[in-house]
Protein backbone atom coordinates (compact mmCIF):
# COMPACT_ATOMS: atom_id res chain seq x y z
CA UNK A 1 0.00 0.00 0.00
CA UNK A 2 1.11 3.42 -0.82
CA UNK A 3 0.61 5.14 2.69
CA UNK A 4 0.53 9.17 1.04
CA UNK A 5 -1.81 8.24 -1.76
CA UNK A 6 -4.20 6.18 0.64
CA UNK A 7 -4.17 9.04 2.79
CA UNK A 8 -4.93 11.23 0.25
CA UNK A 9 -7.64 9.45 -1.66
CA UNK A 10 -9.34 9.59 2.07
CA UNK A 11 -8.80 12.95 2.29
CA UNK A 12 -10.28 13.65 -1.09
CA UNK A 13 -13.77 11.21 0.11
CA UNK A 14 -14.10 12.81 3.15
CA UNK A 15 -11.60 16.20 4.20
CA UNK A 16 -12.39 16.18 7.07
CA UNK A 17 -12.19 12.84 7.91
CA UNK A 18 -10.72 12.40 12.04
CA UNK A 19 -7.65 11.47 12.84
CA UNK A 20 -8.86 7.81 13.98
CA UNK A 21 -11.13 7.41 11.50
CA UNK A 22 -8.24 7.68 8.93
CA UNK A 23 -5.83 5.71 11.27
CA UNK A 24 -8.42 3.00 11.08
CA UNK A 25 -9.12 3.52 7.17
CA UNK A 26 -5.69 2.65 6.74
CA UNK A 27 -4.78 0.71 9.08
CA UNK A 28 -1.85 2.81 10.92
CA UNK A 29 -1.35 4.75 14.24
CA UNK A 30 -2.71 8.07 14.97
CA UNK A 31 0.48 9.34 15.44
CA UNK A 32 1.41 7.95 11.94
CA UNK A 33 -1.41 9.74 10.36
CA UNK A 34 -1.03 12.73 12.23
CA UNK A 35 2.57 13.28 11.59
CA UNK A 36 2.16 12.50 7.73
CA UNK A 37 -0.68 14.51 7.03
CA UNK A 38 0.72 17.50 9.07
CA UNK A 39 4.18 17.39 6.58
CA UNK A 40 1.83 16.79 3.42
CA UNK A 41 -0.31 20.19 4.14
CA UNK A 42 3.12 22.34 5.46
CA UNK A 43 5.50 21.37 2.26
CA UNK A 44 2.22 21.81 -0.25
CA UNK A 45 1.75 18.14 -0.94
CA UNK A 46 -1.77 18.57 -0.44
CA UNK A 47 -4.12 21.43 0.53
CA UNK A 48 -7.62 20.27 2.09
CA UNK A 49 -10.11 23.11 0.84
CA UNK A 50 -14.07 23.43 0.55
CA UNK A 51 -15.46 24.07 -2.62
CA UNK A 52 -19.28 25.27 -3.20
CA UNK A 53 -21.10 23.51 -5.65
CA UNK A 54 -21.49 25.35 -9.45
CA UNK A 55 -25.41 25.34 -8.97
CA UNK A 56 -25.28 27.67 -6.06
CA UNK A 57 -23.04 30.16 -8.05
CA UNK A 58 -24.50 30.39 -11.01
CA UNK A 59 -22.20 28.38 -13.02
CA UNK A 60 -24.42 26.50 -15.16
CA UNK A 61 -21.76 25.85 -17.58
CA UNK A 62 -18.75 23.87 -17.37
CA UNK A 63 -16.46 23.23 -20.43
CA UNK A 64 -12.48 21.84 -20.80
CA UNK A 65 -10.70 24.10 -23.27
CA UNK A 66 -7.47 22.73 -25.19
CA UNK A 67 -5.30 25.30 -26.42
CA UNK A 68 -2.65 25.18 -29.06
CA UNK A 69 -0.08 27.87 -29.31
CA UNK A 70 2.92 28.96 -31.67
CA UNK A 71 5.82 30.06 -28.74
CA UNK A 72 6.01 29.82 -25.13
CA UNK A 73 2.74 28.88 -23.54
CA UNK A 74 3.63 31.11 -20.21
CA UNK A 75 2.21 34.08 -21.51
CA UNK A 76 -1.19 32.52 -22.56
CA UNK A 77 -1.22 30.51 -18.89
CA UNK A 78 -0.45 33.98 -16.60
CA UNK A 79 -3.83 35.55 -18.76
CA UNK A 80 -5.61 32.30 -18.42
CA UNK A 81 -4.54 32.00 -14.25
CA UNK A 82 -5.93 35.61 -13.93
CA UNK A 83 -9.12 35.20 -14.75
CA UNK A 84 -11.92 33.78 -12.51
CA UNK A 85 -13.64 31.56 -15.28
CA UNK A 86 -10.79 29.81 -14.79
CA UNK A 87 -10.62 26.74 -11.89
CA UNK A 88 -7.54 24.61 -13.45
CA UNK A 89 -5.19 25.92 -15.74
CA UNK A 90 -2.24 22.79 -16.59
CA UNK A 91 0.73 22.77 -18.93
CA UNK A 92 0.49 19.59 -20.85
CA UNK A 93 2.10 17.31 -23.42
CA UNK A 94 0.37 16.06 -26.62
CA UNK A 95 -1.16 17.88 -29.47
CA UNK A 96 -2.11 20.81 -27.76
CA UNK A 97 -0.10 23.15 -25.24
CA UNK A 98 -2.54 24.13 -22.13
CA UNK A 99 -5.56 22.76 -20.99
CA UNK A 100 -7.96 24.69 -18.99
CA UNK A 101 -11.19 24.19 -17.28
CA UNK A 102 -13.57 26.95 -17.24
CA UNK A 103 -17.07 27.70 -15.07
CA UNK A 104 -19.58 30.14 -16.84
CA UNK A 105 -23.09 30.90 -15.81
CA UNK A 106 -24.29 30.66 -19.63
CA UNK A 107 -23.68 29.86 -22.92
CA UNK A 108 -23.32 33.05 -24.21
CA UNK A 109 -20.96 33.88 -21.45
CA UNK A 110 -18.79 30.88 -22.62
CA UNK A 111 -18.57 31.95 -26.22
CA UNK A 112 -17.26 35.16 -25.16
CA UNK A 113 -14.60 33.78 -23.28
CA UNK A 114 -13.74 31.57 -25.90
CA UNK A 115 -13.41 34.28 -28.55
CA UNK A 116 -11.09 36.25 -25.67
CA UNK A 117 -8.78 33.23 -25.32
CA UNK A 118 -8.72 32.55 -29.67
CA UNK A 119 -7.96 36.54 -29.33
CA UNK A 120 -4.62 36.45 -27.52
CA UNK A 121 -1.14 36.91 -29.14
CA UNK A 122 0.01 33.03 -30.44
CA UNK A 123 -2.97 31.76 -29.83
CA UNK A 124 -3.28 29.13 -33.21
CA UNK A 125 -6.08 26.95 -32.51
CA UNK A 126 -8.42 26.41 -29.47
CA UNK A 127 -11.02 22.60 -29.11
CA UNK A 128 -13.85 22.78 -26.56
CA UNK A 129 -15.59 19.85 -24.63
CA UNK A 130 -18.75 20.97 -22.49
CA UNK A 131 -19.47 18.87 -19.80
CA UNK A 132 -22.82 17.47 -19.69
CA UNK A 133 -22.66 15.47 -16.60
CA UNK A 134 -19.90 15.21 -13.77
CA UNK A 135 -19.53 11.51 -13.13
CA UNK A 136 -16.42 11.42 -10.51
CA UNK A 137 -15.02 14.54 -9.34
CA UNK A 138 -13.75 16.15 -5.80
CA UNK A 139 -15.65 19.56 -6.03
CA UNK A 140 -18.61 18.91 -7.39
CA UNK A 141 -21.55 18.13 -4.69
CA UNK A 142 -24.44 17.40 -6.62
CA UNK A 143 -26.64 20.34 -4.96
CA UNK A 144 -30.21 19.67 -5.31
CA UNK A 145 -32.12 23.09 -3.34
CA UNK A 146 -34.08 23.98 -0.64
CA UNK A 147 -30.55 24.87 1.68
CA UNK A 148 -31.05 28.48 2.55
CA UNK A 149 -27.49 30.03 3.42
CA UNK A 150 -27.05 33.69 5.36
CA UNK A 151 -24.05 35.52 6.26
CA UNK A 152 -23.17 33.21 9.24
CA UNK A 153 -23.07 30.18 6.87
CA UNK A 154 -21.09 32.21 4.27
CA UNK A 155 -18.82 33.41 6.41
CA UNK A 156 -18.03 29.76 7.34
CA UNK A 157 -17.73 28.38 4.04
CA UNK A 158 -15.08 31.27 3.19
CA UNK A 159 -13.15 30.11 6.08
CA UNK A 160 -13.31 26.46 4.95
CA UNK A 161 -12.22 27.44 1.61
CA UNK A 162 -9.06 28.19 2.98
CA UNK A 163 -8.85 25.63 5.12
CA UNK A 164 -11.02 22.52 4.84
CA UNK A 165 -9.73 21.41 8.07
CA UNK A 166 -9.73 24.55 10.59
CA UNK A 167 -11.32 23.43 13.45
CA UNK A 168 -15.23 23.80 14.72
CA UNK A 169 -13.80 25.57 18.04
CA UNK A 170 -11.83 28.12 15.67
CA UNK A 171 -14.47 28.73 13.01
CA UNK A 172 -16.33 28.82 16.40
CA UNK A 173 -14.41 32.23 17.29
CA UNK A 174 -14.62 33.53 13.89
CA UNK A 175 -18.17 33.83 13.22
CA UNK A 176 -18.98 33.77 17.56
CA UNK A 177 -21.07 30.96 17.70
CA UNK A 178 -19.91 27.64 19.74
CA UNK A 179 -18.30 24.93 18.20
CA UNK A 180 -21.19 22.42 18.17
CA UNK A 181 -23.44 25.42 16.30
CA UNK A 182 -20.65 25.55 13.94
CA UNK A 183 -20.19 21.54 13.54
CA UNK A 184 -24.50 21.72 13.05
CA UNK A 185 -24.12 24.32 10.14
CA UNK A 186 -20.86 22.49 8.30
CA UNK A 187 -22.60 19.28 7.96
CA UNK A 188 -26.20 21.12 6.89
CA UNK A 189 -24.19 22.29 3.90
CA UNK A 190 -22.40 19.08 3.26
CA UNK A 191 -25.13 17.14 3.46
CA UNK A 192 -26.95 19.57 1.29
CA UNK A 193 -24.28 20.09 -1.33
CA UNK A 194 -24.08 23.33 -1.03
CA UNK A 195 -20.08 22.46 -0.37
CA UNK A 196 -17.78 19.61 -0.50
CA UNK A 197 -14.54 19.92 1.35
CA UNK A 198 -11.63 17.55 -0.05
CA UNK A 199 -7.77 17.56 -0.60
CA UNK A 200 -6.27 19.15 -3.74
CA UNK A 201 -2.74 17.12 -4.58
CA UNK A 202 0.03 19.09 -6.13
CA UNK A 203 1.00 17.05 -9.44
CA UNK A 204 3.06 16.79 -12.59
CA UNK A 205 6.66 16.22 -12.82
CA UNK A 206 8.27 17.73 -10.15
CA UNK A 207 6.10 16.23 -7.60
CA UNK A 208 5.19 12.86 -6.05
CA UNK A 209 1.61 12.20 -8.62
CA UNK A 210 1.27 12.34 -12.50
CA UNK A 211 -1.43 13.08 -13.92
CA UNK A 212 -3.02 12.21 -17.31
CA UNK A 213 -5.92 13.81 -19.63
CA UNK A 214 -7.80 10.86 -21.68
CA UNK A 215 -10.64 11.80 -24.08
CA UNK A 216 -12.53 8.59 -25.04
CA UNK A 217 -14.79 8.19 -28.07
CA UNK A 218 -17.50 5.26 -27.18
CA UNK A 219 -19.21 3.06 -29.27
CA UNK A 220 -22.57 3.25 -26.94
CA UNK A 221 -22.09 1.29 -24.01
CA UNK A 222 -21.63 4.10 -22.17
CA UNK A 223 -23.63 3.21 -19.07
CA UNK A 224 -20.62 0.53 -18.17
CA UNK A 225 -18.02 2.49 -19.42
CA UNK A 226 -19.03 5.25 -16.78
CA UNK A 227 -19.53 3.00 -13.81
CA UNK A 228 -16.14 1.76 -14.44
CA UNK A 229 -14.51 5.26 -13.96
CA UNK A 230 -16.42 6.05 -11.18
CA UNK A 231 -15.34 3.25 -9.36
CA UNK A 232 -11.49 2.59 -10.06
CA UNK A 233 -8.70 4.54 -7.84
CA UNK A 234 -6.58 5.59 -10.25
CA UNK A 235 -9.81 8.01 -11.56
CA UNK A 236 -9.52 11.47 -10.30
CA UNK A 237 -12.08 12.96 -12.62
CA UNK A 238 -14.44 12.20 -15.40
CA UNK A 239 -17.58 13.64 -17.47
CA UNK A 240 -19.52 13.06 -20.15
CA UNK A 241 -19.15 15.28 -22.34
CA UNK A 242 -20.37 17.05 -25.96
CA UNK A 243 -17.46 17.58 -28.81
CA UNK A 244 -14.50 15.90 -30.38
CA UNK A 245 -15.42 13.62 -27.19
CA UNK A 246 -17.86 11.31 -25.60
CA UNK A 247 -16.03 11.41 -21.93
CA UNK A 248 -12.78 13.06 -20.80
CA UNK A 249 -11.15 12.07 -17.37
CA UNK A 250 -8.52 12.35 -15.32
CA UNK A 251 -5.59 9.75 -14.39
CA UNK A 252 -3.71 10.16 -11.39
CA UNK A 253 -0.65 7.72 -10.46
CA UNK A 254 2.61 7.36 -8.84
CA UNK A 255 4.62 6.58 -12.68
CA UNK A 256 4.56 6.47 -16.17
CA UNK A 257 4.12 3.00 -16.01
CA UNK A 258 0.94 2.80 -13.29
CA UNK A 259 -0.60 5.51 -16.24
CA UNK A 260 0.43 3.53 -18.70
CA UNK A 261 -1.83 0.59 -16.73
CA UNK A 262 -4.82 2.45 -16.05
CA UNK A 263 -5.11 3.60 -19.79
CA UNK A 264 -4.55 0.00 -21.18
CA UNK A 265 -7.60 -0.68 -18.65
CA UNK A 266 -9.55 1.40 -19.70
CA UNK A 267 -8.76 0.75 -23.55
CA UNK A 268 -10.01 -2.90 -23.06
CA UNK A 269 -13.34 -2.08 -21.63
CA UNK A 270 -16.47 -2.79 -23.99
CA UNK A 271 -17.66 0.56 -25.39
CA UNK A 272 -14.71 2.31 -25.72
CA UNK A 273 -13.62 2.59 -29.55
CA UNK A 274 -10.65 4.77 -29.49
CA UNK A 275 -8.60 6.90 -26.74
CA UNK A 276 -6.63 10.26 -27.03
CA UNK A 277 -4.33 11.21 -24.17
CA UNK A 278 -1.94 13.77 -22.60
CA UNK A 279 0.11 14.67 -20.38
CA UNK A 280 0.02 17.03 -17.46
CA UNK A 281 3.57 18.50 -17.20
CA UNK A 282 2.64 21.32 -14.59
CA UNK A 283 -0.23 22.01 -13.16
CA UNK A 284 -0.65 26.03 -12.56
CA UNK A 285 -3.59 27.03 -11.09
CA UNK A 286 -5.89 24.92 -9.55
CA UNK A 287 -8.35 26.95 -7.19
CA UNK A 288 -11.81 26.09 -6.66
CA UNK A 289 -12.64 29.03 -4.31
CA UNK A 290 -15.45 31.12 -5.04
CA UNK A 291 -17.60 34.08 -3.21
CA UNK A 292 -20.47 33.61 -2.47
CA UNK A 293 -21.53 37.05 -3.60
CA UNK A 294 -23.66 36.85 -7.00
CA UNK A 295 -21.30 36.52 -10.44
CA UNK A 296 -20.41 39.09 -12.15
CA UNK A 297 -21.59 38.68 -15.85
CA UNK A 298 -18.81 39.08 -18.47
CA UNK A 299 -19.49 42.11 -20.33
Amino acid sequence: MDFDAELIRALQADGRASIQSLALRLGQSRAAIAARLRTMLADGTVRVVAAVDPVILGQHVLAHVSIRIDGPAEPIAEHLRSLPETVLVSAVGGVYDLVTEVRLGSTPALHELLAEIRALPRVVDINTLIYTSIVRGSFVSGYQGGITIDATDAAIIEQLQRDGRKSYRALGESVRLSASAVATRVQRLIDGGVIKISAVEARGLAHRQLSMGVGLHLTGDDDSVFAAMASWGGVEFAARTLGRFDAVMTLVELSAGALYASLERIRALPGVAHTESWFHLAVLKEDYARTLRPPVARR
